[in-house]
């Protein structure tokens, strides 16, 4: 079996794909309603599914939640976290090296957690 898509509902599905568009290569195929919807497409057929969350206020998401990317190399991982610091993305900590990979984590718009990891032994 094949993941097809990740449908996450979140309070403003147009900043959340922007931040997706952006800054990890998805590409925006369909928007529906009023910032209702969005379908962003991925490396390998991923879908990645917006959909505006109905309830404010409250955490969709239990706390270790998160979406992970895995790249290429440590040196893809400093890449990706240098651009996000140049694009000026707040509460980006420093890589780390944490249960055998190079990585880093950041918060998406909509309070999504993802992590972006190089595994030397995958």
């Amino acid at each position: 079996m094949q993941l097809n898509h990740l449908d996450l509902p979140v309070p403003d599905v147009a900043a959340t794909a922007a931040f997706f568009t952006t800054h990890f290569g998805f590409r925006l195929c369909e928007t529906r309603g009023n910032n209702g919807f969005a379908l962003l497409q991925g490396i390998g057929g991923f879908a990645l599914v917006l959909t505006r969350r109905r309830a404010e206020g409250v955490q969709d998401f239990p706390d270790t939640f998160h979406i992970g990317f895995l790249v290429e190399s440590e040196a893809a991982v400093h890449a990706a976290h240098a651009r996000l610091q140049a694009a000026g993305v707040s509460g980006l900590p420093p890589v780390s090296f944490q249960r055998g990979a190079t990585l880093f984590y950041v918060h998406a718009p909509g309070g999504i957690l993802v992590e972006v990891s190089h595994r030397s032994s995958v």
